[in-house]
């Protein structure tokens, strides 16, 4: 299975027209967009509507999402993996490392694990 993103909603709408005009294939979607979780959505509901869902957070909220994202572990729970983008990446560069790891992976080679854009 493909991977299929969804921005948190803290990143600019930009990343994924940046994406999209690379690889228009890719599923990616953006929290607060239609048929998503709406803006302000609290991160343990984003963790669980991410699993249910099948789709891989791409954030660069590196405050909360730490400490919740443990708690969703420790309740048994699973995620279908985590990106963080680093400070101050111009977009360009996130847009081509994404699809590249859409390109060259599955959806499942990212259960539980987290990532750093870029490597």
């Amino acid at each position: 299975m493909k991977i299929r993103f969804l921005l948190d909603e803290n990143l600019p709408p930009k990343l994924k027209s940046a994406l999209l005009r690379l690889n228009p294939k890719i599923d990616i979607m953006r929290v607060g967009e239609e048929n998503m979780p709406t803006l302000g959505t609290l991160d343990p509901e984003i963790l669980i509507y991410l699993e249910m869902s099948k789709r891989l957070l791409i954030t660069d909220n590196r405050k909360s999402m730490p400490s919740h994202l443990n708690d969703h572990w420790s309740s048994g729970r699973h995620t279908w993996g985590l990106f963080w983008l680093r400070p101050n990446l111009p977009l360009s560069k996130a847009a081509e490392e994404l699809n590249l790891i859409w390109e060259v992976s599955e959806a499942e080679e990212w259960i539980d694990k987290i990532g750093w854009i870029p490597f």
